[in-house]
């Protein structure tokens, strides 16, 4: 039985064995059928002493691990941060940060200092030809070209800063990897950063160490940025290929959106970075400071890693901290379509893939792993590493969402369509939460229920008070849909013991006009939120956040035995389960019944 009867919550995924910190647990398939996989580990916590790089194997998609191995030892200098590159030959390469010199401390911008050696030193490379069992006795250093950042730095260049996590690629019978150059260290540690590709033209046939190449990238001495008036921040840049050749990266900022850019040339030259947008010159996604990752799919399509919140409201609250917030961790699928210039991005409405109850916890540094038809993501909460089987639903829904247009029907408990009555019986929703007879204090059984709301709707205004739907009896136990004072529609959610609300943003409702409207209220995440013609609401330029949490102790939230709808109500469906994202814009799609 699963620790929790929720495939998304964190609990239920495989964990991968490590020293106490547990750090971008990478993952390729060797060639004898093995996963292998490489970890950042160490018995302190990040960047303390003895923090090195190992390896290990699984021939049971992660069930079990095997064949550990240390890529470096750990009482010899930092090294961290690690990536694999396999080649056809079956070779494995793994790179990392090793900090060869043996630095104990480096200066900061402002006159202080880290003791934090990490992100410095040498990029280096060791390789295994037993599929991971093993790795080279000698470790090579990578050549990776001065950049203006480098020479601009406190020490004029003769120490460089810099650290990997994105996954290397083989293109066009080249291999690219992602450095993340840092300029200076300071606030945030990182206080300025961006990235830059290496380019090997030989590694993919080469097997003498001594003789592989490598090409620093962009052209110029500076690397991928954010755009024009943006931050200093630009790092962990994600690279991926598209079907005509060109590049696409993606990288985290502080700005409150990620940062991308097109390379049409093998990464020699990049189009003028701008923030990532759902479609070319349509809405901005949010992001923190987190990996956000891409991952090009066999099948065909693409999945993105974010955390689906940020923005430039976010920027302006006294107490945001950007590397917060990674729970939930949210997908999005994307596929191609034709730009002026070549092949471009656009991207699904995002679903959630992974949750833990506890919203301080962290999950970030995902990997993809595909085998069979199925797909697993690795993450880590930096002391504990997992492996997860992603739902088949969930990932065709993400990759099928441009061409769903039929209406989901399990769960369906009420539907109204033409002719809708002032009011109907009201079905009863699932609870929460319940006494749970199997434990000596009879305390909490978390049901992990939910529920959805779909309206179609023409307000004639956009008046606060204005009730859509309401089921709350006397003592306010029920549900209630209800117009507000920004112009919004909220949702209501009461147990007689509190309460619970959250609207949808600001501006995506229209007066007079034909809208589809639905909550989705999810048990498991204990998640609130609304998607209103098609599109997830992500809290616009008012909100760091779309989605709200709901208390985790509400009970049944049913109310009465009559449900009251209001003339704005022209459509109706009630779902007794919280319908993933791809199912409501489906809904949408189909239109009116």
């Amino acid at each position: 039985m699963s620790a929790v009867e929720d495939p998304r919550h964190i609990s239920n995924g495989r964990e991968i064995p490590s020293e106490g910190y547990a750090d971008q647990p990478y993952v390729v398939r060797t060639d004898d059928g093995a996963w292998l996989c490489v970890m950042t580990t160490g018995t302190g916590r990040e960047g303390a002493p003895g923090q090195h790089v190992v390896s290990m194997r699984s021939t049971d998609r992660g069930a079990t691990w095997t064949d550990r191995a240390d890529v470096e030892p750990a009482d010899g200098p930092e090294a961290s941060y690690a990536v694999l590159l396999k080649v056809p030959s079956g070779r494995v390469y793994c790179f990392y940060n090793h900090n060869t010199d043996r630095v104990t401390e480096v200066r900061t911008e402002d006159g202080g200092v880290f003791t934090r050696v990490d992100s410095l030193g040498h990029y280096v490379f060791r390789y295994s030809d037993d599929h991971g069992r093993t790795w080279s006795e000698r470790r090579w250093d990578v050549p990776v070209r001065e950049f203006a950042c480098d020479r601009e730095n406190v020490y004029g260049g003769e120490l460089r800063f810099f650290w990997n996590v994105g996954r290397p690629l083989i293109t066009g019978g080249a291999a690219l990897l992602v450095l993340h150059k840092v300029g200076a260290m300071g606030a945030g540690f990182f206080a300025q950063s961006e990235g830059v590709i290496l380019r090997s033209e030989n590694i993919v046939t080469e097997t003498d160490p001594e003789r592989i190449s490598f090409e620093t990238l962009p052209d110029g001495d500076i690397g991928l940025r954010t755009p024009p008036g943006g931050g200093r921040v630009a790092e962990e840049q994600s690279l991926t290929v598209l079907s005509d050749g060109s590049l696409f990266c993606v990288y985290r900022t502080v700005d409150g959106w990620p940062a991308c850019s097109y390379s049409r040339d093998g990464g020699h030259t990049w189009s003028t970075p701008e923030y990532l947008t759902y479609s070319p010159g349509g809405r901005r996604v949010k992001h923190p400071r987190a990996a956000n990752f891409i991952w090009r799919l066999e099948r065909g399509g693409f999945l993105y890693w974010f955390h689906n919140h940020g923005g430039c409201a976010a920027r302006e609250l006294p107490d945001w901290n950007p590397y917060d917030d990674r729970n939930p961790a949210w997908l999005m699928a994307a596929r191609e379509i034709d730009g002026p210039e070549g092949k471009l991005l656009e991207f699904s409405q995002p679903e959630i893939a992974l949750y833990d109850d506890d919203t301080w916890v962290r999950m970030s540094y995902p990997d993809l792993i595909e085998q069979d038809g199925r797909l697993f993501l690795t993450e880590t909460q930096k002391h504990v590493g997992r492996v997860h089987e992603l739902p088949a639903e969930l990932v065709g829904g993400l990759l099928g969402q441009w061409e769903r247009g039929e209406v989901a029907r399990a769960g369906l408990a009420l539907e109204l369509a033409d002719s809708v009555p002032g009011s109907v019986a009201m079905p009863a929703l699932p609870p929460f939460t319940a006494r749970d007879a199997s434990r000596h204090d009879y305390g909490t059984k978390d049901l992990r229920a939910g529920f959805t709301v779909e309206t179609w709707l023409r307000l004639e205004s956009l008046d606060a008070g204005q009730v859509l739907l309401d089921s709350r009896a006397d003592d306010g136990r029920g549900i209630a849909l209800v117009t507000t004072e920004r112009a919004t529609v909220k949702l209501i959610m009461n147990d007689a013991r509190g309460e619970c609300r959250w609207d949808c943003d600001r501006g995506v409702l229209e007066p007079g006009t034909w809208q589809h409207l639905a909550a989705i209220v999810d048990g498991g995440p204990k998640i609130m939120s609304f998607v209103v013609d098609g599109a997830l609401c992500d809290g616009g330029d008012e909100r760091q956040f779309g989605w709200g949490c709901f208390a985790p102790h509400l009970r049944d939230v049913t109310g009465g035995p009559e449900l009251r709808i209001g003339p704005a109500v022209e459509g109706l469906r009630i779902y007794t389960r919280a319908l993933r994202t791809s199912e409501v814009v489906g809904n949408w799609r189909a239109g009116r019944a």
